[in-house]
C-alpha cells in the first residue's frame, strides 16, 4: 500500500514538471516588463519569418510598428472619450473627433521619437528559415508633445478647439512626465 502511495506521488511530480496540458512553453526575445508599455513609454514587439533575412526583418518592423500604432491611437481614443465625458458642451462630441482625426493623421505620417530599443536574428538551417524579433518605444511626452505641435499647425482646428487639444495634451503630458 505504501508503495502505491509513493508511486502515485512520483508519478503526479514527474508528470507536473512536464510540459503541461498546452505544450512546453515558449520564451521569445522582448517579452516581460521592460518591453511593456507603461506610464512613460509606448513600447511594441514584432516577429517575422521569411527565407529572406530582409523580408523577415520587415515583417517584424511593420508588426512592431503597427503594434505601437494601435497602442497610441487606443489612447487618444480612450482620452477623447474621457473628455467627452467629463464635458457638457455641445461642441465636446467634435473636438473629440478632431482631436481623434489628428492622432490618425500622426499616426499615418510618423511616429515620434520611435527608438529600437532590440532586435534579435535567428536562422534555422533545416527549414532554411530567418526569424526576426524588434523592439520599440516612444516615450510618451515626446509623442504628446509632437501632437501638440501638429495641432497648433493644422488649419482644420479652430481656435477654441484647439485651446482643448492643447488643454488635454497637456494634461496627459503631466501624466506622463510625474512618473519620470
Amino acid at each position: 500500500m505504501q508503495k502505491i502511495i509513493w508511486c502515485s506521488i512520483l508519478v503526479a511530480s514527474l508528470s507536473s514538471c512536464g510540459s503541461g496540458q498546452f505544450g512546453q512553453r515558449v520564451r521569445e526575445p522582448f517579452q516581460g516588463n521592460a518591453y511593456e508599455s507603461n506610464n512613460r513609454f509606448f513600447r511594441g514587439t514584432g516577429k517575422g519569418e521569411s527565407s529572406a533575412e530582409n523580408i523577415a526583418r520587415s515583417k517584424a518592423d511593420i508588426e512592431a510598428k503597427t503594434f505601437l500604432a494601435s497602442q497610441v491611437n487606443t489612447t487618444m481614443k480612450q482620452v477623447a472619450d474621457q473628455y467627452l465625458g467629463q464635458t457638457q458642451n455641445d461642441r465636446a462630441a467634435d473636438v473629440a473627433d478632431k482631436f481623434q482625426t489628428l492622432s490618425r493623421e500622426v499616426m499615418n505620417t510618423s511616429l515620434a521619437d520611435l527608438r529600437k530599443i532590440g532586435e534579435q536574428k535567428y536562422f534555422d538551417k533545416k527549414q532554411n528559415k530567418y526569424t526576426v524579433f524588434i523592439a520599440y518605444e516612444i516615450k510618451k511626452n515626446a509623442m504628446f508633445s509632437f501632437l501638440k505641435k501638429q495641432a497648433q499647425t493644422n488649419k482644420q482646428i479652430d481656435q477654441r478647439q484647439q485651446e482643448v487639444i492643447q488643454k488635454i495634451l497637456d494634461e496627459e503630458l503631466k501624466k506622463s512626465e510625474k512618473d519620470e
